[in-house]
């Protein structure tokens, strides 16, 4: 059994001195922090919901570093909670059940861009955009993106298994994860980074780490999947008259045989607050009741493509294009901005979900319509990646005995829907009271067997994903 280890703790306990000493040993004084001023930012998640109390946070800068870390934390029965960027929006990076933060943020391996296999290795603390710039400069890209890409580590993506805007081409991380390394519990390490098109030996365990959410281990480094880039790239920000027209554009143009890479959703009052909290400027002169950002992008041009295929869309009330990288950079902006605007307005009840791609404009209807009714202080804003059927509901204004009941009513029609109550965030602990409901006692049986096997004594990540046993 694992115990919380309190960084301000006086008792003697199994060698409070010890473990610390023990943790110095491993990484060096510089790198075990436990002055509150300075793990605080380690302590709390980007919403502003989830506080731990006060603990140690250890950096290791090596895959053996953070092997000895785990072994002394296993000594002396002290859980860890493995953390990256820490952008997660579902309570899963904060220590909320007591532990050591182990940060992979110093992982910063970056190996040389594999150009012929279309392959990269990176340490688990370095950044999407890091990643990004890095295969860009070799002429390569990678295929998941997302609006916290300066902040978010690629372990941390990897361990939720990330989706982001460019899932309905590209797919998401564990599609584009091609080999892993992994710290078990007892220290001993996985090394998987050869990345090979083809190798059936056994299971595929980079399958398995990505989306654990660290509950089987701590991820290191992987290896991903890139791709050539498309030399023509065209973005749209279409307006619509409402909801309805604007999700059925998608069904749409995704039958349109387009090369898409996106197609995000936007709702008037979304897209206004953005424009009036950051000062951005007005697109179209007047407001709308929808929007549809589009990303197409292929060898050969694509803007006429793309205008062909609009203009026989019902509802549209106007149109902007970009071809060129600041123009579209500028459109994107109004969908990239959304999360900080909401959190502006105060910690917002936050729901990332999916559901069948015809069923999109149904749920975000119902869910405005629901919410309003029993909730008229509350406010409802929503956008998400249209072209995969994931939405992003964010509510306002509840007060705290609201929060539990309106989520529920939500995620209740979400499975009504055959949807699912995590699309690309994670379960962490926001969630797992629902996963039983979602995949059944038979998957969940097989969960923690999975988790016994691998992390006998519970270390990593105590409640965290999994229901707690009845």
């Amino acid at each position: 059994m694992t115990t919380s280890f309190d960084a301000e703790s006086s008792s003697p306990g199994p060698s409070r001195a010890g473990f610390v000493d023990d943790l110095i040993g491993v990484v060096g004084a510089d790198n075990v922090l436990s002055a509150p001023e300075v793990t605080g930012s380690y302590l709390v998640d980007w919403t502003g919901r989830f506080r731990a109390g006060p603990a140690v946070v250890v950096r290791p800068a090596t895959t053996e570093e953070t092997a000895a870390v785990v072994r002394v934390c296993s000594i002396h029965g002290v859980a860890v909670c493995p953390q990256g960027g820490n952008t997660g929006l579902v309570g899963g990076s904060v220590p909320l059940d007591g532990g050591l933060v182990v940060s992979t943020r110093r992982l910063r391996r970056l190996d040389a861009v594999d150009v012929a296999a279309g392959r990269l290795t990176a340490g688990a603390g370095v950044t999407l955009g890091d990643l990004h710039r890095h295969a860009i400069a070799a002429g390569m890209a990678y295929g998941v993106d997302l609006g916290a890409r300066d902040s978010a580590t690629i372990g941390g993506t990897v361990a939720t298994n990330a989706g982001g805007n460019n899932v309905i081409r590209y797919g998401m991380t564990r599609d584009n994860l091609v080999g892993i390394e992994v710290v078990l519990a007892d220290g001993s390490v996985i090394r998987d980074l050869a990345g090979l098109e083809k190798d059936n030996t056994g299971y595929d365990l980079a399958g398995l780490f990505c989306g654990s959410e660290g509950t089987l281990g701590i991820i290191t480094a992987v290896t991903v999947r890139l791709h050539r880039p498309f030399p023509e790239m065209v973005t749209g920000l279409l307006a619509f008259d409402s909801v309805a027209t604007a999700t059925a554009a998608v069904r749409s143009l995704t039958a349109a045989y387009l090369p898409l890479e996106a197609i995000e959703l936007m709702l008037g009052p979304g897209f206004e607050l953005i424009r009036s909290t950051f000062d951005l400027p007005s697109v179209f002169g007047r407001g709308h009741a929808a929007y549809l950002l589009v990303d197409c992008a292929d060898a050969t041009p694509v803007t006429e493509r793309l205008a062909s295929a609009v203009g026989d869309l019902d509802g549209l009330e106007d149109a902007a294009v970009a071809d060129d990288g600041p123009r579209r950079s500028s459109l994107w902006r109004y969908r990239e901005l959304h999360t900080e605007a909401v959190a502006g307005i105060g910690p917002p009840l936050k729901l990332d979900v999916s559901v069948p791609v015809g069923d999109v404009g149904r749920f975000v209807e119902q869910t405005i319509d629901d919410v309003e009714a029993s909730h008229p202080e509350a406010r409802v804003w929503i956008w998400g990646h249209a072209g995969d059927g994931n939405v992003h509901v964010n509510i306002t204004g509840l007060d705290a005995a609201s929060e539990e009941p309106c989520a529920a009513s939500i995620l209740d029609l979400v499975i009504s829907l055959d949807g699912s109550v995590s699309a690309e965030h994670g379960i962490g602990r926001l969630k797992k009271d629902w996963l039983l409901r979602q995949r059944g006692p038979v998957d969940v049986r097989v969960f923690r067997a999975i988790k016994t096997a691998l992390d006998p004594e519970g270390i990593f990540q105590p409640g965290v994903l999994l229901p707690d046993a009845p």
